[in-house]
């Protein structure tokens, strides 16, 4: 599916899930979501992640609205429980089977997003793995001097930004040197194409959520 209107999709899911209090519709799109990923071949140990990471905020908003709601404190207690898992399972479907720079592709081409912002978003991406090596550096050579440098040291973030600065740079003038100019007419190696079955996809199952919602409102 085009990586724009698989955001899209989500997106008008995430909006819609979050007004809401439907818990067999989010158990329905956890359901389709792990069978989707499961279909991506997606690892069962990330599943088994995703299944996990999210467990203790679920509980904690579990039992704050069981213990302190009002009115349908059971109802609304797992409205919330399985609304965390419909909001994680429904983003993995995006952010792991959808590659980055096809993503920042299409932006550009079919949302017609400006060239320094999809590229500037996929610049910060890329640089992310270097800035946790960065970081790891950082607090080595502050070993070296005597220096404990902990995760909420001042000097240590301080030290990364002035490194992700200089990168910065680094960068705009790598783009400038390739011939990258702002606002000009640009050709582009990877064409991202919206296909009639994008369409369909998004349509049906814009459609199929409203029928989850509205038509069939099982609690």
């Amino acid at each position: 599916m085009n990586p724009s209107l698989k955001l899209l999709l989500l997106l008008i899911v995430a909006l819609e899930i979050s007004f809401t209090n439907i818990v067999s519709l989010n158990v329905a799109l956890v359901v389709l979501s792990i069978i989707y990923l499961l279909a991506c071949r997606v690892k069962l140990r990330t599943l088994l992640w995703l299944l996990i990471v999210p467990l203790i905020p679920a509980i904690g908003l579990w039992s704050t609205q069981y213990i302190n709601g009002t009115g349908q404190k059971e109802l609304m207690a797992w409205v919330l429980f399985t609304r965390i898992y419909a909001f994680v399972f429904t983003g993995a479907t995006l952010t792991l089977t959808t590659d980055v720079l096809a993503l920042a592709d299409s932006l550009e081409q079919n949302c017609h997003l400006p060239s320094k912002f999809a590229y500037g978003v996929l610049a910060a991406y890329n640089l992310a793995p270097k800035i946790k090596h960065e970081v790891q550096v950082i607090r080595a050579a502050g070993l070296m001097r005597g220096q404990t440098l902990s995760f909420w040291s001042p000097q240590l973030y301080f030290k990364a930004i002035l490194i992700a600065i200089n990168w910065s740079q680094n960068l705009a003038q790598a783009m400038s040197s390739h011939g990258f100019v702002e606002d000009a007419p640009r050709t582009h190696y990877r064409q991202i194409q919206i296909r009639t079955s994008d369409w369909v996809i998004l349509i049906g199952g814009v459609l199929l959520l409203q029928v989850g919602v509205f038509v069939m409102p099982w609690r």
